[in-house]
């Protein structure tokens, strides 16, 4: 009994980490695409690091974050809802970073209104959001059906007596 427990628990584990894996990956390079030149300057939040340091930090967290969220969305059975929630979830989170990452790395040093930061943000944070965000969708969905595929064969087999 033990046994059949672990074996039904190792690839969900392993799932649930490839899918950070994914996630912390994939955030990461959307915030190194959108920013642009920003990573290598000082950040001004932390002095002693720059944009691409506080970049990696905001990706792991990030990864993290939405690991437990996804995690979450699964016990939703409606795989369009599921989707359609995770796609503006990450459209979000990623914008609003990719916000933080202008205002923290580039409008400290000019002088920017509200509205100015705003469109400067989505101007240049659409496309790598958009496009990404499907990706990471798509991906996840497809990850979770070959798991899901592959689970149902392992638990039709009989356990060795």
């Amino acid at each position: 009994m033990k046994q059949i427990a672990q074996n039904k628990t190792t690839p969900v584990l392993k799932k649930r980490l490839f899918i950070g894996l994914i996630l912390f990956t994939i955030t990461f390079i959307e915030f190194c695409w959108s920013v642009g030149d920003f990573p290598e300057r000082i950040s001004r939040g932390y002095l002693d690091c720059t944009v691409s340091e506080s970049v990696y930090l905001m990706s792991l967290q990030i990864a993290v974050f939405l690991t437990i969220v996804f995690l979450l969305l699964s016990l939703i059975k409606k795989i369009y809802l599921k989707s359609t929630i995770k796609q503006i979830l990450l459209i979000s989170i990623w914008g609003f970073l990719n916000y933080i990452v202008f205002i923290d790395s580039e409008s400290p040093w000019s002088t920017y209104y509200f509205e100015e930061e705003f469109l400067y943000t989505i101007s240049f944070s659409i496309v790598p959001v958009l496009v990404l965000a499907i990706a990471v969708i798509v991906s996840i969905n497809y990850i979770s059906r070959i798991k899901k595929h592959n689970n149902k064969n392992i638990s039709l087999k009989k356990p060795f007596v």
